[in-house]
């Protein structure tokens, strides 16, 4: 959600909430993700052995208003508006990362939604994507799995059908 927010503040000059923006989102940085594999690894096995983790802090859930705002507050120039059908969204979650904190110690997320914003747009400014690119199959998760299906490098459950290299050749 940040970084399409983010995309659109800069490619567009608009932040369009689609919700009221009451939902609730955790946002966690590829970084701090990475940060948590390495704490695993180095953790004993008999404290991660067959666990689960939420990766990121407490205080990192934030509501997609709150969200949208750190955005107009990071890109210049840009305007926040709700769409004129936002209503509320049921799709709303706070995850709670207490397990992760008493378990592995060293794991320390460096990263919040305002870092992770500015980062963002220092990116996508240097980059100079269009929202086409942006919206297409190389930035959209989904998109990018139906390119793959399409061109027949994936299969229906999902399994490379290409050898090793051709995934990449294909972005």
């Amino acid at each position: 959600m940040l970084n399409n927010l983010v995309a659109w503040a800069v490619i567009k000059g608009i932040i369009l909430l689609k919700s009221d923006g009451t939902p609730w989102r955790p946002i966690v940085h590829i970084e701090d993700i990475s940060r948590a594999f390495i704490a695993g690894l180095e953790a004993p096995r008999e404290v991660i052995h067959n666990e689960a983790f939420n990766v990121g802090r407490s205080d990192h859930n934030y509501r997609i208003r709150d969200i949208a705002q750190i955005v107009a507050d990071v890109v210049p120039g840009c305007r926040l508006e709700l769409a004129s059908d936002a209503g509320p969204d049921k799709r709303s979650y706070r995850v709670d990362f207490s397990k992760i904190a008493r378990a592995l110690p060293a794991f320390k997320p460096r990263w919040d939604a305002r870092r992770g914003a500015e980062q963002l747009y220092e990116a996508y400014r240097r980059s100079n994507v269009t929202l086409e690119e942006f919206e297409g199959p190389r930035f959209q998760r989904i998109g990018h799995i139906k390119y793959l299906m399409a061109n027949g490098l994936l299969d229906g459950r999902m399994r490379v059908t290409e050898p090793s290299g051709s995934l990449a050749a294909a972005e």
